[in-house]
């Protein structure tokens, strides 16, 4: 499961408290002390994508919870259309682990991006790499907007 980035609004305090009701346990990612870097203009910073996608990801890929409630409307078509590949790890079967690179955003765009990173193989030696993108916009949930496989090294 993925934690719930924090920012400073009623929307997750309500997330928070439904999580709670919910028993889903979601834990915050910045300690209690220390104020959480909000963008100004009410959107997503890199550090709290990268958050979701590393909590997202996991180390084998994304669960049950994060495949229903993790992903765009569009995201969730594109799934529905890709068979035989898993459109979320642009791979066929589960890996090793996973590595999330540095995010970029791209704000005239709406959108942050980073490189992930799939390790397979007995020792996790071989790897695969593509792009996964999340839009900006702090007023919608925070999920993840599209994956390019084309990047797939």
């Amino acid at each position: 499961m993925f934690r719930t980035v924090t920012r400073p609004t009623r929307r997750v305090a309500l997330a928070l408290g439904c999580a709670a009701v919910l028993g889903l346990g979601l834990a915050s990612t910045a300690p209690a002390s220390a104020a959480p870097a909000v963008d100004p203009n009410d959107r997503y910073t890199a550090e709290e994508i990268h958050t979701f996608l590393g909590d997202f990801y996991g180390e084998h890929g994304p669960g049950d919870f994060a495949r229903k409630y993790g992903i765009s409307e569009h995201l969730k078509e594109k799934v529905a259309q890709s068979e035989g590949v898993d459109v979320l790890l642009c791979a066929q079967n589960e890996p090793r682990s996973i590595d999330i690179g540095p995010v970029s955003t791209a704000q005239s765009a709406g959108v942050g991006y980073a490189t992930v990173t799939t390790h397979w193989g007995d020792q996790g030696q071989d790897t695969a790499t593509f792009t996964a993108y999340v839009a900006l916009d702090a007023t919608r949930p925070i999920q993840l907007q599209d994956t390019d496989c084309e990047a797939t090294g």
